[in-house]
């Protein structure tokens, strides 16, 4: 339990964080009346690279991945840490092949690009998947990792006090739109840094540095732990290649097509910001897995010395420790009073900020893709109300699925599995939109529907019958295959029924692999092809030290 002064910090944070997002919304909007819709959603297209950067980051680095990815470090090491270092992959594809047409478009979503490259059916599709992925992923999740923090400091029921924080969050973003969730998204995310380095410095200076780490390690025959590339037949069922073969399926997705991310780079200033930021971002995720894996692996070596005590985490029927809780157990037990409130804060701001961002990604597609297609009459305040309307509707829908989704073991390989059937026919239609220029509407339709229906049939085989064939299957391996069959069916109908452009459509495919480095770019160390080079140099190394 906390004491009285980390309890203050926790609160005092929180009303900071709701009193500047209401200030920066409404005082971003009284200064723009012209285009109030645009003001809410986007931002009134003022965003500079290091907000879209940090933003980006703070949408994707929530409660969840604190929680979860030191619940992976102490179950397994770093292996999850590819889920970070793979990003700046797909960050630079966002960067360089995505972003160009996404500003030149003009898009205010992504299901609007797809109408604008495609045709209609195609973004009502992606409007409804991405909101209902949304629900699930960015809040939902977010929600059950915050309520088990919650319920381990404070002794709260989780479902209460996890309303509470959302119901506060909900108030500055609907009310603040877009800039609201971009400033305190930005706070959040320094917040949310400083506290992973605390936490990680004083695990790291509990075991009394990195050798007596790897001393451990040796003597329990564990040293793979370190290892991010495991060989073939390992048992985590993440090999080397599933990673290189199935995390770009459900990173480009995740990056480059997803509403909730991409939203921060729809309301850039230009195109250099809206390019960079990612790029900045992609710098950023290289952290992770020192201030969020390793902590947690730093926490196993604990365990095996008694230098932490799990017993008050329990264990699950195969006599493992229920290590979802291992997160705030460190936090209480290698922390000082006064720093365990910093801590908390740093915990709320990684819920906050997702649940802020995904809140307002939804209210946008509601009022854009779906509202406004049935009244293109409507007025920029009625978009906003119906915005707010689908937020709070949303908000209600996530707590819902709570009990659900806590059924999962590990909750970060929870989201993953449900993005791998999710992300296949979205990534198929982005990428051959963008690339190929004889993908055609009807083609995109008929594989977002079918590669979506093919995505929840394998899902609920995998859950119902988990011992059949598909059950065996790792689900990156899973993400591949439906990936390959989903650019079958749409490269098959694409001959089936051909393309007819709009002139439009014409504008927004890439006629040669290298048009995409021609665009105007900042000069010396700012310009976005220096800066790729210079982060797929870095992650490059990295993946050679830790391999």
């Amino acid at each position: 339990m906390l004491k009285s002064l980390d309890l203050s910090i926790s609160i005092l944070y929180i009303l900071g964080i709701l009193a500047i997002g209401l200030w920066a919304g409404i005082s971003h909007r009284r200064k723009s009346k012209a285009n109030a819709a645009g003001e809410y959603f986007l931002a009134g297209k003022t965003l500079k690279w290091p907000a879209i950067g940090l933003a980006l980051f703070a949408t994707n680095i929530s409660t969840v991945h604190l929680v979860s990815l030191a619940q992976s470090g102490f179950d397994s090491g770093l292996l999850n840490g590819n889920f970070e270092w793979m990003a700046a992959f797909t960050l630079i594809l966002l960067s360089l092949f995505f972003v160009p047409f996404y500003i030149k478009s003009g898009v205010a979503t992504l299901p609007d690009f797809l109408e604008k490259r495609y045709d209609r059916s195609s973004r009502d599709w992606l409007a409804v998947i991405s909101v209902v992925s949304a629900i699930i992923i960015h809040i939902a999740f977010s929600m059950l990792a915050g309520g088990i923090v919650l319920k381990t400091l404070f002794g709260l029921n989780m479902y209460v006090s996890v309303i509470v924080i959302c119901i506060i969050t909900a108030i500055y973003t609907i009310i603040g739109g877009l800039k609201a969730v971009v400033v305190t998204e930005s706070i959040q995310t320094v917040v949310l840094l400083a506290g992973a380095f605390i936490i990680s410095y004083a695990a790291f200076n509990k075991m009394g540095g990195w050798e007596p780490m790897t001393d451990v390690l040796k003597n329990k025959g564990e040293m793979d732990k370190l290892s991010m590339l495991r060989p073939h037949g390992d048992s985590s069922g993440m090999p080397w290649y599933t990673v290189f073969l199935g995390y770009p399926i459900l990173g480009i997705w995740y990056w480059c097509a997803d509403q909730t991310i991409v939203q921060r780079v729809l309301g850039a200033k230009d195109e250099n910001h809206a390019r960079v930021g990612p790029l900045f971002c992609g710098f950023i995720k290289i952290l992770p897995v020192f201030i969020f894996v390793l902590p947690g692996l730093f926490a196993y070596t604990l365990v095996q010395t008694g230098h932490l005590d799990v017993s008050s985490l329990g264990v699950d029927d195969k006599g493992n420790v229920n290590s979802k809780g291992i997160y705030t157990l460190m936090i209480t037990q290698l922390l000082p009073s006064g720093l365990i409130g910093v801590l908390v804060a740093a915990l709320l701001s990684g819920l906050m900020s997702q649940v802020s961002g995904a809140l307002n990604s939804i209210s946008t597609m509601v009022s854009y893709d779906m509202y406004q297609r049935y009244r293109p009459e409507a007025s920029d305040k009625q978009l906003i109300r119906i915005g707010k309307i689908a937020a709070g509707i949303a908000l209600v829908f996530s707590l819902g699925l709570l009990p659900l989704l806590n059924r999962y073991e590990s909750i970060f390989s929870g989201i993953n599995d449900i993005i791998a059937h999710i992300a296949p026919p979205i990534t198929c239609v982005f990428l051959l939109g963008v690339f190929w220029k004889g993908a055609s509407a009807q083609s995109a339709k008929l594989t977002l529907w079918i590669g979506s229906v093919l995505g929840v049939v394998v899902f609920a085989i995998n859950k119902i019958f988990p011992e059949t064939l598909i059950g065996h299957i790792p689900f990156m391996m899973m993400a591949f295959y439906l990936f390959c069959t989903c650019v079958i069916i749409q490269v098959s109908f694409s001959y089936i029924y051909p393309v007819q452009h709009t002139e439009e459509s014409a504008q927004l495919y890439w006629k040669s692999p290298w048009e995409p480095l021609q665009g105007t770019a900042w000069k010396g160390l700012g310009n976005y092809k220096v800066l790729s080079g210079l982060l797929l140099l870095v992650t490059g190394v990295l993946y050679c030290i830790f391999r």
